[in-house]
């Protein structure tokens, strides 16, 4: 494949401080001090006090929903975007909550803010919004009225490292936030993910949730003394609080995230400065190019055809997938959830129709390989190839 999705994303340095680890007479591969100096780093990087570094994403969402549900047993609604990977939706099914979608912003591809307010009734339980491929979903009047509301916001941040409102970077507004460091994304650590917040009751059970629920992986000990005394007859080290998960991450997972987040911010500004020469030379008759910039941390070169056009859809593709363009159609997670069979019977018939921007982009988005190596004249060749279809 001539342009890849991504290239480059682990560096020789980074393989380099896994090695000189391994090269300790005993060393220490599973959960331990790299896991806890890459949750400090990135805690003081993102601009909060407590992190969790757990397996994946997809698991940063999972226990989210779950912290959710501790503090709502009876369940509720989610306000969910159609616009996601699936664990955003999954993650609310899984806990008992029942998806509320809201229509996406096109210039944005998150959920679209009057929508979201429009759809906030007694039920509402938590917005769970989608930060897609590096643009700033948040506006000041969604803030407020979560706020006004008492309404908590739920930061899927997985695809948008770096990206800020009001230069502040997102994942630091909400009561909890995700990451994800998939291979893919703007760093990794192979596969790995972060739930970071300002709650100090919510980083205790977030670190308990990770670790099957354990007691003894809370570091506040009042909380720890308090089971213990509680539980007179268990084993202090074996309390279970909660029914939960095994979502550890390892020592080799802490060491590439302290490696790789040393270049990310270095890694965002290319990524942006190869955006920007992207859409200057995209053919504004046939794509869109007006996306909402300010703050954006590019995660994909965007491809969304200005008009429902299938005859030019299918050209498209083909003239790509004849040049070594590697895509992805439908964008963050093939498209509209809300078509997919994990959700029939949950959503009525046809409910996809609802959602007319989701639909295009369903249909007419399309995203290829943005990453810090791409070299100006390979974006030239890139521009090219797409303004000839």
């Amino acid at each position: 494949m001539k342009f890849p999705l991504m290239r480059n994303n682990i560096l020789r340095e980074d393989l380099d401080a896994v090695i000189e680890h391994l090269k300790q007479d005993d060393p220490i591969l599973t959960h331990g001090a790299n896991v806890r100096a890459f949750e400090e780093e990135w805690s003081r990087w993102l601009g909060v006090k407590y992190s969790v570094f757990v397996n994946s994403g997809a698991s940063a969402n999972l226990l989210t929903m779950a912290l959710l549900k501790i503090r709502h047993p009876e369940g509720g609604e989610v306000i969910t975007p159609p616009l996601a990977w699936i664990s955003d939706v999954a993650s609310v099914l899984q806990n008992g909550f029942t998806p509320v979608f809201a229509d996406i912003d096109p210039r944005s591809l998150a959920m679209e803010s009057g929508q979201i307010l429009s759809k906030i009734t007694e039920k509402t339980r938590a917005v769970f919004l989608t930060h897609v491929q590096g643009f700033d979903g948040l506006t000041d009047e969604l803030l407020a009225e979560l706020k006004r509301r008492r309404v908590p916001l739920i930061e899927d941040v997985c695809e948008s490292h770096g990206a800020t409102h009001n230069g502040v970077r997102l994942g630091s507004f909400g009561w909890i936030s995700n990451f994800s460091f998939y291979y893919a994304h703007h760093m990794s650590t192979i596969e790995g993910g972060m739930v970071c917040t300002d709650d100090a009751e919510v980083y205790q059970q977030a670190r308990m949730l990770r670790s099957h629920g354990m007691v003894r992986e809370a570091s506040d000990p009042a909380l720890r003394n308090a089971y213990q005394a509680g539980n007179p007859d268990l084993n202090p080290d074996f309390i279970f609080a909660y029914p939960a998960f095994n979502m550890r991450n390892t020592e080799i997972g802490g060491i590439m995230g302290r490696s790789q987040l040393k270049r990310l911010d270095a890694n965002v500004q290319r990524r942006t400065a190869n955006l920007l020469r992207f859409l200057r030379q995209l053919d504004p008759a046939k794509y869109r190019t007006d996306f909402k910039l300010e703050g954006s941390s590019n995660y994909a070169f965007n491809v969304v055809l200005k008009q429902a056009d299938g005859v030019l859809a299918e050209r498209l593709m083909a003239k790509m997938r004849e040049s070594g363009v590697e895509f992805r159609r439908g964008s963050a997670g093939g498209g509209n959830q809300l078509r997919q069979p994990y959700l029939k019977g949950i959503v009525p018939d046809g409910h996809h129709k609802q959602f007319p921007h989701t639909e295009h982009i369903h249909f007419y988005g399309f995203y290829i390989g943005n990453f810090p190596d791409l070299k100006d004249h390979e974006v030239d060749e890139i521009c090219a190839i797409l303004n000839a279809v």
